[in-house]
């Protein structure tokens, strides 16, 4: 079979694998993103160790290496492009705002407003695409020229919303006010800060244990406020 199946890849497979099953929960019936946020935080787990797991193999191929290369980024598009938008437009199909748009605007306007709304995640998930593609691209130039480790990123990386996202919906359970815009809004924000030429310090082990222990603090303070609610 074409592709490389060793140890090297499991968890950037588990991380698409883990955001295809949000993407079918978030998108199932009535939509619950707040399930689908659980498999968010699994997908930026396996993502925040799977680079250091394939580097440990040290007689990789130029091939293997440049495999692990792309499918990291097709798997993050799903993961923290698709998958979040998924779980924007569950959001919006359980929003109490858009029951009350439906009600005094009638049911045309409220799909407009969801179709316009959809459109935003859309756009977001075309930023992503376009930062991945643009980092592909960037550091297969980089590897030519300086080779090494990358020490910074150009823009915001697309794994960040697995913490940034989950933010939002913890508000919820803080405020009896729908905090769907908020999500759109931060969508809006997130998107441009992809594609934005700044300088984000690609974080060590230390700091990448810090991000992992934030996303162990959210998906626990969202399992109690779900627990809670049930």
């Amino acid at each position: 079979m074409i592709g490389i199946y060793d140890y090297t890849v499991i968890l950037t497979y588990l991380s698409l694998a883990s955001a295809g099953f949000g993407i079918l929960v978030a998108l199932s019936g009535q939509g619950h993103p707040y399930f689908g946020t659980f498999f968010l935080l699994f997908s930026g787990l396996c993502d925040a160790f799977d680079g250091r797991v394939a580097r440990t193999k040290k007689d990789r191929t130029p091939e293997a290496q440049a495999f692990g290369v792309q499918i990291d980024s097709l798997s993050d598009l799903v993961a923290f492009g698709v998958l979040p938008a998924a779980i924007g437009l569950a959001m919006l199909h359980r929003s109490p705002l858009m029951d009350l748009a439906g009600e005094r605007l009638g049911h045309p306007c409220r799909k407009a407003i969801e179709f316009a709304l959809a459109g935003v995640l859309i756009l977001y998930i075309l930023a992503a695409l376009i930062r991945l593609a643009w980092f592909n691209v960037t550091e297969e130039q980089r590897q030519r020229t300086e080779g090494g480790a990358m020490t910074y990123y150009t823009g915001l990386p697309v794994t960040a919303t697995a913490l940034i996202f989950p933010c939002i919906l913890l508000v919820q359970y803080i405020t009896p006010n729908d905090v769907t815009p908020m999500y759109f809004a931060t969508a809006v924000f997130v998107g441009l800060a992809f594609l934005l030429p700044f300088r984000v310090k690609k974080p060590g082990l230390r700091g990448v244990l810090i991000m992992v222990g934030i996303g162990a603090v959210e998906f626990l303070l969202m399992l109690v406020g779900k627990l809670l609610r049930c």
